[in-house]
């Protein structure tokens, strides 16, 4: 893929852009089992989607001023440090979200959102300073602008703020922006006060009609509310849980856990009738996220098809899925029932010793593993010895960078 921004020194995000997509995957493939250690039989072929226009959300950092607002990212190291970047035209957005773009700085420029100023500056003897909170009180309102397209086309909108003042004015311009931008499914306003590196705080302000965007995969819509995880790449997304979903039918549990289940799409893409899922997340909003979508799937009309099965399918599907809030280890580890299978999602930390202890010394006789990080999936199965990797997949998640998907399936030695 080539890149103007990159070649220009404006943005290196993309760490691995001077390799070929191809080279890129082998490097990643060779990474994940020299970590594993895994036989050569137990790897499946890579799971490879496109290499531009990918990304399915997009996190801008607001610069410049309200009349000219700057949606993109602060430059890197040398010639372009500290200052915005316009990336509204990165090739890894689809056309749907750069065409966005557009119609939202028109909406910075109505509503007069002044851009947060997250700039350093300069100090005595030109040293380089950040900026103190003191400082920040004074310097600016919006500081991300964050965009999520669904498969359908549509989009949800969320702005963060550091402050409720501007939502009066974002509520009178809103029947504007939904003339202008008519994908737009979901505005909200994210409330993060603080002066500090973390995207997003606990308020998170509706403004529109609709809750949840609709993120259909292999034919079951989740729904995305806007504090929920989703992957950013839909297509290699959509291969994982297809995947996921053939080896779970394969051993064919009767009683399955989907720990770390964000928005439900593990245990729903696995749900079948007779089988008894739990899917368990610390984040309420997914959880709430999961269960709109079982609801919905409980309740077909008569005639609809989903997913390849009618509607008294997923009726007998849904019967025994359940999701709640909930630390997953401490889940785990607070029950003496064991289910036939578990799935885990963790993030990055991956599921840590007290987890894997209890799973190594349980009665399931099946995990299915799904990380984001390597290294610590090596760290949780050498804490799981009698929980052999029989398959493996690495999925290419994150095209043009080091990080990537893989999924192992475990089982019991006998």
């Amino acid at each position: 893929m080539q890149c103007h921004h990159y070649d220009a020194g404006r943005c290196r995000s993309c760490t691995l852009l001077d390799l070929t997509h191809p080279q890129q995957v082998r490097g990643k493939e060779a990474h994940v089992r020299g970590l594993l250690a895994l036989p050569d039989d137990v790897w499946l072929a890579p799971v490879v989607g496109d290499e531009a226009g990918f990304r399915n959300k997009a996190k801008m950092v607001v610069t410049g001023t309200a009349a000219a607002p700057v949606l993109g990212i602060l430059g890197p190291p040398g010639e372009y440090e500290g200052q915005g970047v316009d990336l509204t035209d990165c090739p890894l957005y689809p056309a749907e979200l750069q065409a966005a773009f557009e119609p939202l700085a028109e909406l910075i420029r109505r509503a007069r959102l002044t851009p947060y100023d997250l700039t350093p500056t300069f100090g005595p003897g030109g040293r380089r300073r950040k900026v103190t909170p003191k400082d920040a009180a004074q310097r600016g309102e919006l500081k991300h602008v964050i965009v999520t397209l669904s498969p359908a086309g549509e989009l949800m909108v969320r702005l963060v703020l550091r402050s409720t003042e501007p939502v009066a004015r974002l509520r009178k311009h809103l029947p504007w922006l939904a003339g202008a931008l008519p994908a737009l499914a979901v505005l909200s306003v994210n409330v993060q006060p603080a002066h500090a590196a973390v995207l997003e705080g606990a308020e998170e302000i509706v403004l529109t009609e609709r809750q949840t965007l609709g993120m259909e995969l292999d034919g079951i819509t989740l729904h995305l509310r806007p504090q929920s995880f989703f992957q950013t790449n839909t297509e290699v997304a959509t291969a994982l849980y297809r995947q996921a979903r053939a080896w779970v039918d394969e051993v064919s549990p009767a009683a399955l856990w989907d720990l770390y289940c964000g928005v439900g799409g593990f245990a729903l893409h696995c749900a079948a009738p007779g089988r008894a899922v739990t899917g368990i997340e610390i984040s309420a909003e997914a959880v709430a996220s999961a269960t709109t979508t079982a609801r919905e799937l409980a309740t077909l009309p008569p005639d609809a098809v989903v997913g390849g099965h009618d509607a008294a399918w997923w009726r007998a599907a849904t019967a025994d899925v359940e999701f709640a809030a909930g630390d997953a280890a401490t889940f785990a580890l607070g029950t003496d029932a064991d289910p036939d299978m578990v799935i885990v999602n963790p993030p990055r930390r991956g599921i840590g010793t007290d987890l894997a202890g209890r799973l190594e010394a349980s009665g399931v006789r099946h995990v299915l593993y799904s990380s984001c990080n390597a290294a610590t999936l090596a760290r949780d199965l050498a804490d799981m010895p009698s929980l052999r990797p029989t398959r493996a997949r690495l999925l290419d998640m994150f095209p043009h960078t080091d990080h990537y998907e893989v999924l192992v399936l475990l089982e019991r030695a006998a």
